[in-house]
């Protein structure tokens, strides 16, 4: 049974709210938005064939939406002074929705990722007023429950959603990916509409003055940067001239924003937060874990269907026990934060982490469905323990004035972070298994016994499996190239989940610079 709760917990506040229905409003439109970071990229090679284009323009439409997202969030808490958070959250999900039905219905490339684009800016909006409105609603001794409930959303969005675009577009058709929008987010809508409300302390900015030179470098550095991490990789990196030339637009424009917005009387983004030492600390913590954890749900399912077999669905089948786990998991670490603290929690979430990688680092093209699912469930439980307390410690003392600013900036690393490790590791896997196949090639010689023997078998073997006799010589070729490229394969995977749970070993002393447990937020404006 849920009570009713003052909104802000603040004295003289009269506005009260149940917890769970504020809660259920905000999640589904977080959950929506999580979704959909993911959920594109197991359509995308039928929208490339519904449109004829080629992979590297429908790419966009991933791309489009992931630098909206990240342009975005860390105007939220201006544009919530403006307008006001209740109705910026409203509108974020309006536009969610609306952008979700015109994705449904486009038949070309152009309005597909322009649309994605608007989705982008509704889903990024949401995010940071999620979280601050979860600290708000939750008394300090459940924070850190509160957080579990936006992992939930944020974690599981991108685990399942390839499995459900895989399902839609398999039954459906790609459209519906979109469609599936619609009826969840008018639930979200109403309810919002009916049970979220503005806070006591959040005063309207009504003197119309805008900081427009700091979005403007903002817009343009994160654009960028977003740009550059998202399509470095399909253009060779630093060997494209554009990708030079968005890395120096990326560099130029964020260093002015900092120069600019530290010195405006009346800034976008309030960067004066990262004086507080508790936050700034979580908050790189939280962009270093968020390279290994996404890199790590990238790799994953691309080693199931290039190595394995799996189509798309089967991997996201094959994904699914961490997303349990994670589920059960994210609960009842909010109940343990107030007991363990952070620092213990998420020192066992990185431990755990890295043993799961390590155990990754094993895999070959042999590896079973169970031998798959154990470091996965070890991994579940491990970012359930780690998310909840970064979330929680990261975000302790900051005052409620400034949460959604907090928020904002929190999650725009994070979101970075995930992109950083996606575009390194992605990097990473093809280089490494370059050299790997170059070393093992050196053995395809008329000089090494054992290539000699193992060919003459295959050629010999060959004609009786329907071969034409006199082709057998190539097709033996042939196969024994495709078995190194598989054996390089297999290697580099190794090698990047290894590397991957290095990172997580290596990030543990971090784990020192939180305070050592959570206090109350405090009713004074803190940094």
């Amino acid at each position: 049974m849920t009570s009713p709760l003052p909104a802000t917990r603040t004295a003289g506040d009269p506005v009260e709210v149940n917890r769970l229905l504020v809660t259920a409003s905000i999640v589904l439109g977080t959950l929506m938005g999580a979704i959909d970071l993911s959920i594109i990229n197991i359509a995308l090679p039928d929208i490339r064939a519904s449109m004829g284009v080629t992979l590297t323009e429908v790419s966009w439409v991933a791309t489009g939406y992931l630098v909206s997202v990240v342009v975005v969030l860390p105007l939220t808490a201006w544009l919530a002074a403006v307008i006001g958070r209740k109705r910026l959250y409203l509108f974020a999900l309006l536009l969610f929705i609306v952008s979700s039905l015109f994705c449904g219905l486009s038949r070309s490339l152009h309005p597909l990722i322009f649309f994605r684009i608007i989705q982008g800016f509704g889903a990024g909006l949401m995010q940071p007023i999620a979280m601050a409105v979860l600290r708000e609603i939750f008394p300090p001794a459940e924070q850190a429950m509160a957080m579990g409930i936006f992992g939930i959303a944020i974690l599981l969005g991108p685990a399942i959603g390839p499995t459900l675009g895989g399902w839609l577009t398999d039954n459906y058709g790609w459209p519906w990916i979109f469609f599936i929008n619609l009826p969840i987010g008018a639930i979200a809508m109403f309810m919002a509409s009916q049970f979220l409300s503005d806070p006591s302390y959040l005063r309207r900015d009504t003197a119309g003055r805008a900081d427009y030179v700091g979005i403007s470098l903002l817009t343009i550095g994160l654009g960028s940067l977003q740009t550059l991490l998202s399509e470095g990789q399909s253009e060779d990196w630093f060997e494209s001239d554009w990708i030079v030339g968005f890395a120096i637009v990326a560099s130029v424009a964020l260093v002015a924003f900092v120069f600019w917005e530290l010195r405006v009387e009346r800034p976008a983004v309030d960067l004066t937060i990262l004086a507080n030492s508790s936050f700034t600390s979580g908050t790189i913590l939280g962009g270093v874990l968020g390279l290994a954890l996404f890199g790590s749900i990238f790799l994953l399912p691309l080693f199931m269907q290039e190595l394995l077999g799996y189509d798309a669905l089967q991997s996201g089948i094959a994904m699914l026990p961490r997303s349990l786990v994670m589920m059960v998991g994210m609960p009842i670490a909010g109940r343990l934060y107030n007991r363990l603290g952070p620092r213990l929690m998420i020192g066992s979430g990185l431990a755990l982490s890295g043993m799961a990688a390590f155990q990754m680092a094993r895999f070959t093209d042999q590896t079973s469905y169970v031998g798959l699912m154990i470091p996965q469930l070890w991994q579940g439980l491990a970012f359930s323990l780690i998310f909840v307390s970064l979330s929680t410690a990261a975000l302790a003392r900051v005052a409620r004035p400034r949460l959604t600013n907090a928020a904002a900036l929190y999650n725009l690393v994070r979101q970075l972070g995930g992109s950083f490790g996606i575009a390194v590791f992605a990097t990473l896997l093809e280089s490494r298994q370059t050299i790997v196949a170059s070393r093992l090639g050196e053995n395809l010689s008329l000089y090494n016994p054992g290539y000699v023997l193992r060919y003459q078998a295959l050629a010999g073997a060959l004609p009786s499996r329907g071969v034409i006799p006199y082709q057998a010589g190539q097709k033996a070729l042939a196969l024994l190239n495709g078995l190194v490229q598989q054996q390089a394969a297999v290697m580099s995977f190794e090698y990047v989940f290894f590397i991957i749970g290095a990172v997580f070993v290596v990030t543990l002393p971090l784990v020192f610079v939180l305070r050592p447990r959570s206090e109350a937020i405090p009713s004074a404006p803190v940094l």
